[in-house]
């Protein structure tokens, strides 16, 4: 089954798996995912993340990072960008997730980043989802 939305999948499984404590989950993997998931390992918000090469389509499979009381470090995500109802912004409007405590990830012509570095490079684009 593929689904109609594969962020909002990518994060659904993400939330869910935190939610119920496991390591790791794993998701048909895609180009985008793979781009999310490196962004989301630079900032710290998960532990590692590695692709499978398999047929008929590749595997992502995420480690999930807890702090030591055993809390997930991903509390929240949203998805900001839907398929019916596109969000964009620009350079000077970059949205703050959590007054600056989350992480926007943002679609811009450069790629896949955040909205940290989207403002260091001076762009805009689309605003694919928040984490928090």
């Amino acid at each position: 089954m593929s689904a109609v939305d594969p962020i909002a999948d990518f994060l659904t499984r993400v939330r869910n798996a935190s939610r119920i404590k496991r390591r790791e989950v794993q998701m048909p993997s895609s180009n985008l995912k793979v781009e999310i998931a490196k962004i989301l390992k630079e900032e710290g918000y998960i532990k590692n993340y590695k692709v499978q090469e398999t047929k008929p389509q590749n595997v992502l499979t995420v480690t999930l990072k807890y702090v030591e009381a055993g809390a997930a470090v991903i509390t929240g995500s949203r998805r900001i960008s839907k398929p019916g109802c596109r969000v964009f912004c620009t350079r000077d409007s970059v949205p703050k997730v959590l007054d600056g405590l989350g992480l926007a990830v943002i679609s811009t012509s450069q790629g896949v980043v955040s909205g940290k570095r989207c403002e260091e490079l001076g762009l805009g684009g689309e605003v694919l989802c928040a984490i928090w």
